[in-house]
């Protein structure tokens, strides 16, 4: 499918340069650009290629100079990176317009399930009785939908995820390969012996809409009540999060964080790889947390950042590295004290 210059520009709401006639057909990064290709600029670490690489058409911001007559059309737009976003989602939407529909065999619905249009159900999925799913879902092959659960509207399925039974999965969230939703938290109770007794984990997962879930990402379902994702969220691949966690709007997680149980995560955090978080503590809305931190007590400020292990202000962990460096120093220069006092 084609797509002119004219066209682009006129969906950004953005200022024309060049050929207005001149049409590509797909997207490719910038050090790969070429004339049946639209490639954008939003990092001033690439702005070098403006004045080479060889676009046909190319998506910048306002002020970007350029001086290269390779290039066949440029939209000059506020945010590149935004409207870059645009582009990438009506080009996914064009090609979801030719993707499969229906119920591939084999496959099982049980008893009292119900599925609204557009369903596309890959063969060796499986979906428990009494589930209910929105319009315009895909299922891919070999998932697993327990019973009772919920799926709404426009959300996706990857081959391989596993929803527990009773776990409920809002409008427009993408769920990835191998992820697992609702299986049992981590709850065990020490006994006079040394032994420990499973304590039965009788609640759900609640997932909100516009939710993302990477691969190999495990939610627990809760001892009681629900473990709460909530609309907007974005997970990495490898994650956990244990029972009973409520995580935020709009919060972003990278891969490898493990949260524990019962705690509360506010709003528009943003959590780095390889994060740990203590249970039974809550963390403030907007607060911003480096990678590989380990987080052992509640962060009541809201958007303060932090970061080390255990985890404090980040101008505080940067001096405190900062005077590490000075031991060796420090200490030859002790040595040296201790000789000339005998």
């Amino acid at each position: 499918m084609q797509f002119t210059a004219r066209d682009i520009a006129a969906l950004l709401g953005g200022r024309l340069e060049g050929d207005p006639d001149h049409a590509v057909t797909t997207i490719a990064k910038i050090e790969e650009a070429h004339q049946g290709a639209l490639s954008f600029i939003a990092n001033p670490k690439y702005e070098q290629y403006a004045q080479t690489a060889p676009a046909g058409i190319l998506l910048i911001g306002e002020s970007l100079a350029v001086s290269n007559d390779k290039v066949c059309a440029i939209i000059r737009v506020k945010d590149p990176y935004a409207a870059f976003t645009t582009l990438l989602e009506l080009y996914q939407q064009v090609m979801a317009s030719g993707q499969k529909q229906g119920i591939q065999q084999p496959s099982h619905i049980g008893a009292g399930s119900k599925h609204g249009d557009g369903l596309f159900l890959g063969a060796f999925a499986y979906i428990g009785d009494n589930v209910t799913i929105g319009t315009n879902v895909r299922i891919y092959p070999s998932a697993f939908i327990g019973d009772g659960v919920t799926i709404g509207d426009n959300t996706t399925i990857h081959a391989g995820a596993k929803v527990y039974e009773g776990c409920r999965i809002g409008k427009d969230c993408t769920i990835h390969a191998g992820v697992v939703i609702g299986g049992d938290g981590f709850g065990f109770a020490p006994l006079a012996d040394g032994t420990f007794k499973k304590v039965p984990q009788l609640g759900i997962v609640e997932i909100g809409d516009r939710v993302e879930i990477g691969a190999n990402t495990v939610i627990d379902r809760a001892t009681m009540g629900a473990t709460v994702v909530r609309d907007g969220v974005k997970l990495d691949n490898l994650i956990h999060i244990a029972h009973n966690v409520e995580v935020g709007d709009n919060t972003v997680i990278a891969a490898q964080t493990g949260i524990s149980g019962s705690t509360r995560i506010g709003k528009q955090v943003m959590i780095g790889g390889q994060v740990g978080i203590v249970g039974h503590i809550r963390i403030a809305d907007g607060v911003k947390i480096n990678a590989q931190s380990g987080v052992s007590k509640s962060i009541e400020t809201e958007g303060r950042a932090v970061t080390g292990s255990p985890a404090c202000d980040f101008r505080e962990h940067y001096k405190g590295l900062a005077h590490i460096k000075l031991i060796p120093e420090l200490m030859k220069r002790i040595a040296e004290l201790e000789k000339r006092l005998g």
